[in-house]
C-alpha cells in the first residue's frame, strides 16, 4: 500500500492562531502557503492524509484550463510538476489536457511546498465539525480527530471555507444556495425555467495502470452490473441510438487522460462514471452510506473496460492511493453549496464584462479560461441542453470570497464562492480554484496584519497589488507572460479600464488579448475613457473625459506619443476637479518625464511622431497618472470620489 506522505500532528488541546483554513484542497492548500508566505500563523485542517484536493486525493490529474495563464501557485506548482517529469512534453500524454500527472506527484508537490513554510502548520485525519460563532463573528471551528476521536477546537482571526461542500459557511449560518437559479432570477440567458436544487454529477475516480499485455487484472464482478449501463460511452459499443452519439471510439476513450506512468485516470462523463448524488445536506455518515453507490458506479465501469472491451491488463493502480479499495481518497465534487456574497458573479459578467452596471472586471483576483462544462447526463430531471453563451477568458471578482450579510471571520473559498450555478460550470475547474484560494490566503493575510474583523475593509487594490506581487494574474492576457517587462503595468492599467483587453470565445481554451504591440485609434481610445465615471458618496456620477472631448477626433486618426502625452495632460486635469487631492503634473513637465525616463521605464525608439504601441500607453498612464493606486474602487469596481 503506497504511504501518505505526511508529517502527522495531532491536536491534543485547543490552539490559538491567525489564519484556520478548514480542507486542505485544491483551494485550501494554495490559501495557506499564501497566508503563511506573508507572515501570518496558519493551520490547515484536512480529513484525509494528502494535500491538494481535487489535483491529488479526489484523482483528476488533468488540469482543465489556464494553460496560457500560469498565474501566481498554479504557475509555481506546475512547474515543479514539469521538473519532476522532465518538461512539458512528458506531461503532455493525454487529449484532454496539456498538463497530466499522477495523483500521488501532485500530493507530495503540496506537501513539499507546505512544510517549506515556517508559519504553516497542517493537521491531518481530522474532520470539521461545527463552527465557533459569537454573535455574527466567526472564530473558529470545532474538529475530532479522527486517529484518537478526541474533539478540540482552533480559535483564529479569519477563517477560510476550503471544504469541497462549503460545510464552515453553512454551519456558521450564511446564507447560500444549492442547485440551479431560474434565467429570470440571474437574467443569464440559459434557457433554466424554474430554480431548482439540481446539481452537477459527481465522480469517484480511479487510476489504471498498464501491467503488461500478458496480464489479466480484471476485478471480481460489481454487484448490479450490466454492459447497457454504458451503452454510449464509445463508438464501439453502441447500440442505443437514441443516446446521444458519442464522438470517439473506445480506444482514444481510453486515453482521454493518459497519464505518466502507463496510468489512465477513469473521469469519463459520457456514459461512464459519473453519477448523480446530492450528498451536500448530509451528514458525514450518511454521505459516505450515499458514496458507496459512486464507487460501485465507477468499479462497474472499470469492469467493462476490463470484461466488455477486453482491456484485462489495465488494473486499478497499486502505487497510487492509499486506499483499500485503490480508488480516489475523495470523490471529485464539481458543486456543493454558493455562498450569498457581497456580489454575485453571473455569465453576463464574463461574456461582457466592459458593458455591466458594475465593472466587476476591475477587481478581479483569480482568472481562468475553461468554457462553462456542466455535467448532467445522469440525471434525467436536470435540463439536457442548458443555452450557455459562448465566453472569453475572465478574471474572478474579489467580493465573491465574502459573504453578502454582516458576517466577520469568514472568507469562501474551493466551490462555494459566491457565484451563479451556471457560472460555477468554469470556476469550479481546478487551476481557476486553486487560484481563488490564493487569493483567499491573501485577503485574509491583509486583514489580520491590518487587524481587520471583516475582510471587506481591505481595499481591492490592497489585495490586487499583493496578488501581483505573488505573480499572479489580475486580468487574464494570453498575449502578455509573466516574463514580459511590462507585465505589471499592463496588468495594473486592465484593471483599471484606462486600456481594455478583446476577448474571444475558443472551443476549451477561451482567450483575452490585450495585443501589447498594436497601435491605437485616437477615438476609440478616447471614448472608452469617457466611459469611466466617478461615483460619489451620493451616488452620483461623473465622467472622466466630457463627451465634447471626442468632437473634433478624425475618426482615421492613431495615437502618436505627443498626442499621448496631450490626453494624458487633459485626463489629469479632470481626475483633479474630482479628486482634489490628486496632483497632476504639468504638460510641460509630462513631455520632461517622458523623454528623461522613456528608457528607464524599459521602453525604446522614442520619438514624439511615431504611433505609439499599446504596451508603452499601458506603462506612460502607469508612471504619469498612475490610476491603479490613486483612484479608489469598490467591491464592484466603481471609481469612488470624496
Amino acid at each position: 500500500m503506497l504511504q501518505a506522505n505526511c508529517t502527522w500532528l495531532y491536536a491534543q488541546k485547543n490552539q490559538t492562531l491567525d489564519l484556520l483554513v478548514v480542507g486542505g484542497g485544491t483551494s485550501g492548500v494554495a490559501a495557506g502557503i499564501a497566508a503563511s508566505r506573508m507572515g501570518v500563523s496558519t493551520l490547515i485542517a484536512e480529513e484525509t492524509v494528502w494535500l491538494g484536493g481535487m489535483l491529488s486525493a479526489a484523482g483528476v490529474s488533468a488540469t482543465d484550463g489556464n494553460h496560457l495563464l500560469p498565474s501566481g501557485l498554479w504557475g509555481e506548482f506546475r512547474n515543479k510538476i514539469y521538473a519532476h517529469y522532465g518538461g512539458p512534453s512528458k506531461v503532455a500524454t493525454g487529449w484532454v489536457s496539456n498538463t497530466h500527472f499522477e495523483p500521488h506527484v501532485a500530493n507530495q508537490v503540496w506537501q513539499e511546498l507546505a512544510k517549506a513554510e515556517r508559519n504553516l502548520k497542517v493537521l491531518y485525519r481530522v474532520r470539521f465539525l461545527k463552527t465557533l460563532v459569537r454573535a455574527k463573528k466567526i472564530v473558529g471551528a470545532q474538529f475530532i480527530s479522527l486517529e484518537n476521536q478526541k474533539k478540540f477546537e482552533v480559535y483564529a482571526k479569519q477563517v477560510i471555507d476550503a471544504t469541497e461542500l462549503g460545510d464552515v459557511l453553512a454551519s456558521a449560518g450564511v446564507p447560500f444556495d444549492i442547485g440551479m437559479e431560474a434565467s429570470a432570477v440571474t437574467g443569464e440567458n440559459v434557457n433554466v425555467p424554474a430554480t431548482n436544487n439540481i446539481i452537477q454529477d459527481l465522480t469517484y475516480v480511479a487510476v489504471l495502470k498498464d501491467y503488461g499485455k500478458n496480464a489479466d487484472c480484471t476485478i471480481a464482478k460489481p454487484v448490479g452490473y450490466d454492459p447497457r449501463e454504458f451503452d454510449g460511452s464509445c463508438l464501439d459499443f453502441y447500440a442505443d441510438t437514441t443516446r446521444i452519439k458519442p464522438g470517439v471510439d473506445c480506444a482514444k476513450m481510453i486515453t482521454y487522460a493518459k497519464l505518466p506512468g502507463n496510468k489512465y485516470m477513469l473521469n469519463w462523463p459520457a456514459h461512464g462514471n459519473d453519477i448523480y448524488l446530492n450528498i451536500i445536506s448530509l451528514s458525514p455518515a450518511q454521505r459516505e452510506v450515499e458514496l458507496q453507490k459512486a464507487k460501485l458506479q465507477t468499479l462497474r465501469y472499470v469492469y467493462f473496460l476490463q470484461h466488455q472491451l477486453g482491456y484485462k491488463n489495465l488494473g486499478l493502480a497499486v502505487d497510487e492511493f492509499p486506499t483499500s479499495d485503490r480508488l480516489a481518497l475523495i470523490p471529485y465534487h464539481r458543486e456543493g453549496r454558493r455562498m450569498q456574497g457581497l456580489i454575485r458573479f453571473n455569465v453576463q459578467d464574463i461574456s461582457q464584462p466592459y458593458l455591466q452596471p458594475n465593472p466587476l472586471y476591475r477587481t478581479g483576483v483569480a482568472v481562468g479560461d475553461y468554457p462553462i462544462d456542466h455535467h448532467h447526463r445522469k440525471n434525467p430531471e436536470a435540463p439536457q441542453h442548458l443555452g450557455f453563451y459562448p465566453i472569453p477568458s475572465f478574471s474572478v471578482p474579489l467580493g465573491v470570497l465574502m459573504p453578502a450579510q454582516e458576517f466577520e471571520g469568514i472568507i469562501a473559498a474551493e466551490k462555494a464562492i459566491s457565484v451563479s450555478n451556471v457560472v460555477n460550470g468554469t470556476t469550479r475547474l481546478q487551476p481557476c480554484v486553486l487560484l481563488i484560494g490564493q487569493a483567499a490566503g491573501t485577503l485574509a493575510a491583509l486583514a489580520i496584519k491590518g487587524n481587520h474583523a471583516s475582510a471587506t475593509a481591505v481595499s481591492v487594490r490592497a489585495i490586487q497589488a499583493a496578488l501581483l506581487s505573488q505573480k499572479a494574474y489580475l486580468l487574464p492576457y494570453a498575449d502578455v507572460s509573466l516574463s514580459d517587462k511590462d507585465f505589471n503595468s499592463i496588468q495594473r492599467i486592465g484593471a483599471t479600464g484606462f486600456l481594455r483587453g478583446k476577448g474571444q470565445p475558443n472551443a476549451w481554451a477561451n482567450r483575452t488579448w490585450f495585443e501589447p504591440d498594436s497601435t491605437l485609434f485616437t477615438l476609440l481610445f478616447i471614448q472608452d475613457l469617457s466611459s469611466l465615471q466617478f461615483q460619489n458618496a451620493a451616488g452620483k456620477t461623473q465622467p472622466f473625459l466630457v463627451e465634447s472631448s471626442l468632437e473634433k477626433i478624425n475618426k482615421e486618426e492613431r495615437l502618436s506619443i505627443a498626442n499621448t502625452i496631450f490626453w494624458i495632460d487633459l485626463l489629469q486635469k479632470n481626475i483633479q476637479s474630482v479628486l482634489p487631492n490628486f496632483s497632476p503634473v504639468t504638460l510641460v513637465a509630462i513631455n520632461q518625464l517622458v523623454q528623461n525616463n522613456w528608457g528607464t521605464w524599459g521602453l525604446a525608439d522614442f520619438n514624439p511622431d511615431r504611433l505609439i504601441k499599446k504596451r508603452e500607453l499601458a506603462v506612460l498612464i502607469d508612471k504619469i497618472i498612475n490610476p491603479f493606486y490613486s483612484i479608489q474602487i469598490d467591491h464592484f469596481g466603481n471609481y469612488l470620489s470624496p
